[in-house]
């Protein structure tokens, strides 16, 4: 499936992205105004396709957090589930790989529950150093 993908804040439809992600499992009741936040502090992508009236409408979303010159972090990327399964995840990936804001960074990182063989497939890999990695994690931030 082809889809038409966009970097253009303006395309985003805030209230399906904020409606998937408030149940997904890795933001389960995030708020509507941490996720606009989210939006606004990050490089999004949107994917879209022609809905019964040949207008498009969402299907897929990912944002990244970068300076643009040596790292990046890859977050909340989904396809909305009748639109899985036909390379979405693939082109969004690969449109921002491809993006010219993004060349050079010497490292990219995500964390994903279920999805490695698709980020496998685009040239991602577990990390070699899993000791040198740490976090501060807080995962019911939005339940509290």
């Amino acid at each position: 499936m082809t889809v038409t993908i966009s970097f253009d804040p303006a395309d985003l439809d805030i209230e399906l992205i904020h409606a998937f992600l408030s149940g997904a499992y890795w933001s389960v009741g995030i708020p509507r105004d941490t996720v606009e936040r989210a939006i606004r502090g990050s490089l999004c992508v949107g994917a879209y396709a022609p809905d019964e009236d040949g207008k498009p409408e969402q299907v897929g979303f990912a944002r990244l957090i970068s300076d643009k010159a040596t790292f990046a972090y890859l977050a909340d990327v989904f396809v909305l589930p009748a639109h899985r399964g036909k390379g979405v995840a693939r082109q969004m990936i690969e449109g921002l790989h491809a993006h010219p804001e993004l060349q050079g960074l010497r490292r990219w990182a995500l964390f994903t529950k279920d999805m490695q063989p698709v980020y496998a497939s685009l040239g991602w890999e577990q990390y070699p150093y899993p000791e040198r990695l740490m976090v501060r994690d807080d995962p019911d931030i939005y339940s509290r």
